[in-house]
């Protein structure tokens, strides 16, 4: 039993390459229309041209490369479209989350919630742009756990993954870890209290942070954006 186990958990070369692109991409050494090769990334893992081609279709599936024949695989360019829709279908489940919480959290969740605050106060004493990107995920996680809601992370997590990427570039630009730090302690207090009004408004003046980065990157950038929306 215990080697089919092993088994299951091997990782594969499609799995390296993958979460070495997403990686790329998301911490934005790739940008936005930076071009891809296969054959490049096949060279540099030292394997054959189909696992790097099975990557890419999963990155494709996240809207991070665009695939197209006979041409050659780009980073995606944002697409303000998209961005408006992942950012509705975010905040609407998220609200129903935080409602959720506020109705549910009891002492476990209360210092689930002390102690992810805890840790975002520790990065950003550091500085530490890059790991606060992990808590911000495990934040989001503990409220959908409080809220008896595990499923809503799985919808939220797609959703913030499209627009990872600009949230990248308002920590690196602006420095607003503090303000987002402020947010989830003002949202956690909310749904400690059972507030959930006031956890649902915390939320989504939270989800608005970005609207400046949207505009900001929008205007200075305007080559990370698809040829529509310029």
């Amino acid at each position: 039993m215990a080697e089919v186990t092993q088994l299951g958990e091997r990782r594969t070369s499609v799995d390296d390459v993958f979460d070495f692109l997403q990686n790329e991409i998301l911490s934005l050494q790739l940008r936005p229309g930076d071009k891809i090769s296969e054959a490049e990334i096949a060279a540099r893992f030292g394997v054959s041209r189909q696992p790097v081609r099975d990557a890419f279709s999963r990155l494709a599936n996240l809207d991070l490369l665009l695939i197209r024949p006979q041409r050659a695989t780009e980073v995606k360019r944002f697409s303000m479209r998209e961005i408006e829709k992942s950012r509705f279908v975010r905040a609407s489940v998220e609200k129903e989350v935080l409602r959720r919480a506020a109705q549910f959290c009891d002492a476990v969740g209360a210092a689930e919630l002390d102690i992810a605050i805890a840790k975002q106060v520790d990065l950003l004493n550091r500085r530490d742009f890059g790991a606060f990107g992990a808590m911000d995920y495990d934040f989001h996680k503990r409220l959908c756990r409080i809220a008896r809601a595990d499923f809503a992370f799985d919808v939220i997590m797609s959703e913030k993954s499209k627009v990872d990427r600009l949230c990248m570039l308002s920590l690196s630009k602006e420095d607003r870890m503090p303000e987002l730090v402020e947010d989830h302690r003002q949202i956690a207090e909310a749904v400690k209290a059972h507030d959930a009004d006031t956890a649902v408004a915390a939320g989504v003046l939270h989800l608005s942070r970005l609207d400046e980065t949207i505009r900001f990157i929008s205007e200075t950038n305007a080559n990370y954006f698809e040829m529509t929306d310029r």
